[in-house]
């Protein structure tokens, strides 16, 4: 969770998207003295320009290593972001769960973050999880987290023996201004990622999906320009 970290020396494991959450995850992570080892997801996401600004953003930030598995949810779908029959909210952010979400997405990826860093020796993860501007996201939430850490602790050989992990989740109480803040602080370059849900292949936005007005908004509240490259 939201825990102060002395981490000189240590590895952990930063679940990457590619979008300006998770690069100011890994920015906070790097900062705190962590050897970061970044994991990124190719899970049949429409917005698959997302992949390459994770790697432009592990890059920038030196990451010790950057990964993409080959998840295919797709082969599920059930969500606007791996059906392209399945419409994509653009009139705005509405109260409950939206057809964004994802089924059991976070899990997923947790678990392989968790598989890597008891591979790798760590006891640390990083996810750029938050609960203030969700979208109504069940697996954003911090008693989710929580839990996942609880379990990881139970399921794990490193855990068992001794070694308890931990999943850092920095922004979580954060608003989008206040997280875009934070990451100027950390010299964290916003415009090499990629947040829209229906973004082109060179990366542009839409402007109008739930993903994009978030952001929009965030960087208007902080003060901060936009360096968000919009289709419009």
């Amino acid at each position: 969770m939201n825990r102060r970290i002395s981490a000189l020396g240590k590895s952990c494991v930063v679940l990457l998207s590619g979008g300006l959450d998770s690069a100011t995850t890994l920015a906070i992570a790097q900062a705190s003295g962590f050897a970061c080892y970044c994991l990124s997801l190719d899970y049949g996401q429409r917005h698959r320009a997302e992949l390459q600004a994770a790697a432009a953003v592990a890059k920038a930030l030196a990451a010790r290593e950057h990964r993409v598995m080959r998840l295919g949810l797709d082969e599920f779908g059930a969500s606007a972001l791996t059906d392209e029959t399945m419409a994509l909210p653009v009139d705005g952010v509405r109260p409950g769960i939206p057809v964004t979400y994802v089924p059991a997405r976070n899990t997923v990826m947790l678990s392989l973050a968790l598989a890597w860093a008891e591979v790798l020796g760590s006891q640390d993860i990083f996810v750029g999880v938050n609960a203030v501007d969700y979208s109504g996201y069940p697996d954003c939430r911090p008693e989710y987290i929580a839990a996942f850490e609880r379990m990881a602790n139970l399921a794990t050989k490193a855990a068992v023996e001794g070694a308890k992990l931990q999943i850092h989740a920095p922004l979580i109480d954060l608003a989008k201004h206040e997280i875009i803040r934070r990451g100027i602080g950390l010299a964290v370059d916003y415009g090499l990622t990629v947040s829209c849900y229906q973004a082109d292949a060179a990366g542009r936005a839409c402007g109008v999906c739930d993903s994009c007005r978030l952001r929009r908004a965030g960087f208007a509240a902080a003060g901060v320009a936009d360096p968000t490259r919009y289709l419009d």
